[in-house]
Parts: C-alpha cells; structure tokens; sequence
C-alpha cells in the first residue's frame, strides 16, 4: 500500500530584477517536490502576495527600491502563525546585512551565486523548519559574533531580555546558540526530545521571536563578557 504524495512546497519569488526570478523559477521548476506559486518585484506586495498565495517558502532579495527584503522579512515575521519561512537571497554578504536579516526573523541567508542544488536544498530544509546558512555566511556570521563586542551593552541587554526565561529555557538557549540539534540538547540536558522542542517554542514565543536563529544570537549575545 502506498501513502499519498506529499504535497509540493510552495514559494513565493522576491526581487526586483525579472531575469533573477525567471533564472530562480526554472531551477526551482526542475524539483518536483516545489511549486513557483507567484512572484513580487518589491517588498511593499510581499505581505499581500503571501496573504493570497500562501507560500511555504518566500525567497527574498534585500535591496529592492520601495521597501528592502529585511523589512519586508519584519512585516511577516510579525503576522505571528502561519508566516512562511523566509530565505534571504543576495549578491551582497556584508556582515550589517546577514545580522540585519536573521534579527529580522528569515530562517536562512545564501548568496545568489549558490548553486542551483544549494539553493534547492535550502529551501526544502527551510519548509521542514530547518535554518539555512551557505557556508560562506556562516563563517561571517561566526567571525562576527565571536569577535570583541563594539557595543558594551549588547551582552548586558541580552541578558535582559534572557531573564524573562526559565532555568530550563535559558539552558536550552545556551545549547542552540553553540549549534547543536534537539537530539544532541535532549542528550546533554537529560531530557526528552520533545521537551527540547517544548522549551524553545516557549522561548520564542516569550520573546516574540520567530525561529531558533534569533534566539541563538541573543544567546551567544548574552554569553558575551
């Protein structure tokens, strides 16, 4: 006997040049398992088009002339339930950009010149709730937290807003600010794998945060001296 075929994942393309959304849509077309559902060529149509559209999966440029991906990206993030994951796709990997981005709530952060399997693959691990960073960004993104901090405040702020947290919360914080999956949490922490996932979703809805890369950034923030 065979089960049903999975639905197909649906994206949603966003940037202001025609041919990098033409070039997305056929490399993504050639995936069976995903569906191009509709495409936007600014920011300020994002929120609607996801509203009749409703992707799973939103690829979105960061320079665009009305409104950028980031705040675009803050406009869903802050529907709460039912926003899609959101990719940030971009020619330019500056650290000020890849912060910006994942703060804002997008669950992952590639260069356009990822290739097609890399970018295909982000956003399957994307729809499955995984976070997703080319390698290339996370290497910056590692520099950039572990370097000294130019803000004396950035630890002591973090900590702050850690506090609304329980023992067990901030813990399960600490564990996926250094990187390490639920099984490995669960392992460390003696407890169940769904416990793991019990306290980060209490976590980020304490925080009013949208995936487990802002929390690790607040929780790498926090261990700061």
């Amino acid at each position: 006997m065979t089960g049903e075929t999975p639905a197909p994942v649906r994206v949603l393309l966003v940037d202001d040049d025609p041919l990098v959304r033409t070039g997305l849509r056929l490399m993504l077309r050639g995936a069976r398992d995903l569906e191009v559902v509709g495409e936007a060529d600014d920011g300020t149509g994002v929120v609607d088009a996801v509203a009749r559209l409703l992707p799973d999966v939103v690829l979105m440029d960061v320079r665009m002339p009305y409104l950028d991906g980031i705040a675009a990206t803050r406009a869903l993030t802050a529907r709460g339930d039912g926003a899609p994951e959101v990719i940030v796709l971009t020619t330019f990997g500056d650290d000020a950009n890849i912060v910006a981005a994942l703060r804002a709530g997008a669950a992952g952060f590639l260069l356009k010149h990822a290739g097609p399997d890399e970018i295909v693959d982000a956003v399957r691990r994307s729809a499955a709730g995984e976070p997703v960073l080319s390698p290339a960004v996370a290497r910056r993104l590692i520099d950039r937290l572990t370097a000294p901090s130019a803000e004396g405040t950035r630890a002591a702020e973090a900590r702050r807003r850690l506090a609304v947290l329980s023992q067990r919360e901030r813990e399960v914080a600490a564990a996926v600010a250094e990187g390490l999956p639920n099984s490995e949490i669960a392992e460390r922490l003696y407890m169940s794998v769904g416990s793991v996932k019990a306290h980060i979703s209490s976590a980020l809805t304490k925080l009013d945060m949208s995936n487990r890369i802002q929390l690790a950034i607040l929780a790498h923030d926090a261990a700061d001296s």
